[in-house]
């Protein structure tokens, strides 16, 4: 069952990217014409103000491209707009610097403040009209889910939970065979391949791509391992070169001196707050201001991550571990704001300073977590190819009770696809999860595969 709107969906993606920009420059260009050009030793005309509009544009078009906030009719409404809103007051940070660089000194910061309450109303409008729209033209997609062993219980609960994006037609078992597995396919608006083996997949893949029916399929490890290969042309047959290494020396000499430059700064920046931090959990209940753990990181090395406490003291008296709950009765008064804020990360700059993990990376892992995590899937220990992370892949994508193979794939993505460019953007990311209430959810332990 074909839609042919589905090929404008990209289209229409780019024609609402192009609308907002407009938009948002048409209100940029007004607050610079109106309020700040004036205030230039020498005003700029007719190509100056052009130049200015079109560097603003650009910069928003970075800091919305950054923050994942383009991806209209994908992601959740509230996504789109918290996304939107982020980039928007980057751009007018930026944007406010630039004035005040070609303005020779400081100028009023009143009007930018104003352009971005405005900005900010335009994207809450924008998003929920275009979302409305959206959802007219390119509705939700009736799927069947092909699945093999495996009970795909817990994927559909949380395919329910987007049904804005997909509609469950038909669940069926690879035994019924090929022949009955196209006649569904051919009826279906996009197919979902839950965890079916190899030879199957690839059979049903096929069945796919000669009917022009959109498919989905959960990954493997050796999905993820082949995104990170490189394509080789030494003669008429294709090879892809796994180098199965982790980075580069360029690519981790590159990190490294990223890692060592910006937490130095921001140990610097950020030490008074730090400071305050470090009095409050004195005065509210006189114990240790920092929580010391053994942790996991690059190539099974062990060493005690950092954290301003946020539990009362002996949160484990008998040193068993205990997985944080919501509203876990542990937590004190000052140790829900540090985690809420996310305040409590603050002295993981020390041992990213020293070495011990990086801005970016896998989230690392308690010594007990790894060695379960390991039993359960042999697999868990490819994270360790890499220093663990302040920020991460997993942490952005998943959640905190992400089952560890999930965890694991995602971690994978970005060993096997790191740059600097995905650095920036992850950390750029970081700063729209702290408003995703999803991020925070308790641990709640699971039976899964």
């Amino acid at each position: 069952m074909k839609r042919p709107k589905e090929q404008f969906k990209r289209l229409f993606r780019l024609f609402l990217t192009g609308l907002l920009v407009a938009a948002q420059t048409a209100v940029f260009s007004y607050v610079w014409l109106n309020y700040y050009n004036d205030k230039l030793p020498v005003p700029y005309v007719e190509r100056g103000n052009w130049f200015l509009c079109a560097l603003f544009a650009l910069l928003l078009l970075t800091f919305l491209h950054s923050f994942d906030s383009l991806k209209f009719g994908r992601y959740r409404k509230s996504n789109i707009i918290i996304s939107q809103t982020i980039a928007i007051i980057f751009t007018s940070f930026f944007t406010y610097l630039i004035i005040v660089l070609l303005s020779v000194g400081f100028v009023s910061v009143i009007p930018i403040l104003l352009m971005t309450t405005v900005e900010v109303l335009i994207t809450f409008l924008f998003t929920i009209i275009s979302d409305f729209w959206f959802s007219k033209i390119f509705p939700s997609k009736k799927v069947i889910i092909i699945y093999d062993e495996y009970d795909p219980e817990q994927f559909i609960a949380k395919l329910q939970t987007r049904k804005d994006k997909f509609r469950l037609k038909e669940l069926i078992n690879v035994s019924v065979g090929l022949e009955k597995i196209e006649e569904a396919v051919k009826e279906s608006e996009g197919v979902i391949i839950y965890d079916v083996h190899a030879e199957m997949r690839n059979k049903l893949l096929k069945i796919c791509f000669e009917n022009n029916i959109r498919a989905y399929a959960t990954t493997k490890i050796s999905d993820v391992l082949v995104r990170g290969a490189e394509c080789l042309h030494l003669f008429d047959t294709p090879l892809l070169l796994y180098r199965n290494n982790g980075m580069s020396i360029e690519q981790r000499f590159i990190k490294r001196a990223m890692d060592i430059f910006v937490s130095f700064i921001m140990l610097i920046l950020t030490s008074p707050i730090m400071l305050i931090c470090a009095i409050a959990i004195k005065i509210c209940d006189k114990g240790p201001v920092f929580f010391r753990q053994p942790r996991v990181t690059l190539n099974g090395k062990v060493f005690n991550i950092h954290k301003f406490r946020t539990m009362i003291v002996d949160a484990e008296k008998d040193g068993t571990p205990i997985p944080a709950q919501d509203n876990d009765p542990r937590v004190t008064p000052i140790g829900k704001f540090l985690r809420a804020s996310r305040l409590d990360e603050l002295p993981q700059l020390i041992d990213i300073l020293v070495g011990n993990m990086s801005l970016v990376g896998p989230r690392p892992e308690r010594v007990e977590h790894v060695e379960a995590y390991t039993k359960e899937v042999p697999e868990f220990q490819y994270r360790l190819k890499v220093r663990g992370g302040l920020t991460g892949y997993a942490q952005l994508y998943g959640k905190y009770n992400t089952h560890p193979y999930d965890k694991l794939q995602l971690d994978l993505m970005y060993i096997q696809n790191y740059s600097l460019l995905l650095d920036i953007k992850l950390l750029l990311m970081t700063v729209k999860i702290m408003f995703m209430k999803e991020s925070t959810d308790g641990f709640e332990e699971k039976k899964d595969k």
